[in-house]
């Protein structure tokens, strides 16, 4: 089997990439990456995967890349997919995500390849979630509170619409929160780990800037999360959608809790005000029960192993 993976190089593309390496050896690795592509996440795996250059807004460019490779299967994840950077860059969201997509369905359809498509979507899709609303199903109305979850909602529906109008083989997962080693420093988990790693070390004053705290979110291992997407695309229905999560949620002061006391520091918390975006998302909490009852799929991984990673991840390179 040859598996394409878009994004290869990010945190959960190259988490993705490990775990078919590992648990599925028979299957050839195949990744889409930039020039300027930051490549520290998958070099050590390198000599394992095949690397292609191409960029999702540029259509030439990734017909040429799924002419030669043939996959069977594709992983779509590469994305803009920070939500603050979308609001100073909305247009370059939607061009990336929205267009991308476009791009990347065009190309199939035009060299009549079938691969099954896994579109990673998100929880952040659901925005304004009310009471009577949560836990969140995938029924629930899509009301998008920032220009990077209408960016989602566009390739959901794109994945839906392609799948009805030219029956694209595709499969859209709404993934709830994850976090674990190699997530990037801009995001929330990360961003506290960092800040602590780099206190411990003496190379800031014990202060942590933090964002809104209150918000509450539900979280997966990343490495439990590229479990539930491979599992998408073995037992998924095509044209369906399902969420997953953990089925708990956290807020973000709990978070932050969680990670001092795995270095048992004494710090003080300021409220950053670039770190408060215009509007947030209050609650994520899934109900996974549609894709647990088809794949079986349930976390293993604990939480707070995810947060231990992350900060022994940061401890070492800070």
């Amino acid at each position: 089997m040859r598996v394409l993976i878009t994004g290869i190089t990010g945190f959960a593309g190259s988490h993705l990439a490990d775990y078919i390496l590992k648990q599925h050896p028979e299957t050839e690795v195949f990744g889409l990456v930039r020039w300027r592509s930051r490549r520290e996440n998958i070099l050590h795996i390198q000599d394992q995967v095949y690397l292609y250059e191409a960029d999702l807004k540029d259509p030439t460019s990734l017909k040429k890349c799924l002419a030669e490779i043939q996959p069977d299967r594709i992983f779509h994840l590469a994305a803009q997919s920070f939500v603050p950077t979308s609001w100073t860059c909305p247009a370059e969201t939607f061009a990336i995500n929205a267009i991308g997509q476009i791009n990347l369905f065009e190309a199939v359809l035009d060299l009549k390849i079938t691969p099954k498509i896994h579109i990673a979507g998100s929880s952040e899709e659901y925005g304004m979630v009310y009471e009577n609303e949560v836990p969140m199903k995938e029924t629930n109305p899509l009301r998008p509170l920032s220009p990077y979850a209408v960016s989602k909602v566009s390739q959901d529906l794109l994945g839906w619409q392609y799948f009805k109008s030219y029956g694209l083989r595709t499969v859209r997962t709404r993934g709830f929160n994850h976090t674990g080693p190699r997530r990037g420093e801009v995001f929330i988990c990360s961003n506290f780990a960092k800040q602590i790693a780099e206190i411990e070390k003496g190379k800031r004053k014990d202060v942590i800037f933090v964002g809104n705290l209150e918000a509450r979110r539900d979280f997966t291992d990343v490495r439990d999360m590229v479990r539930g997407y491979w599992l998408s695309l073995e037992k998924g229905e095509e044209g369906e959608v399902y969420n997953i999560g953990s089925g708990r949620n956290h807020t973000m002061k709990e978070v932050l809790d969680m990670l001092l006391s795995l270095s048992r520091m004494n710090v003080k918390v300021e409220v950053d005000p670039a770190r408060l975006r215009p509007s947030d998302v209050p609650v994520l909490l899934s109900d996974a029960s549609k894709f647990v009852e088809l794949t079986g799929w349930k976390p293993q991984i604990p939480f707070k192993k995810a947060l231990e990673d992350l900060l022994e991840y940061w401890r070492e390179r800070v």
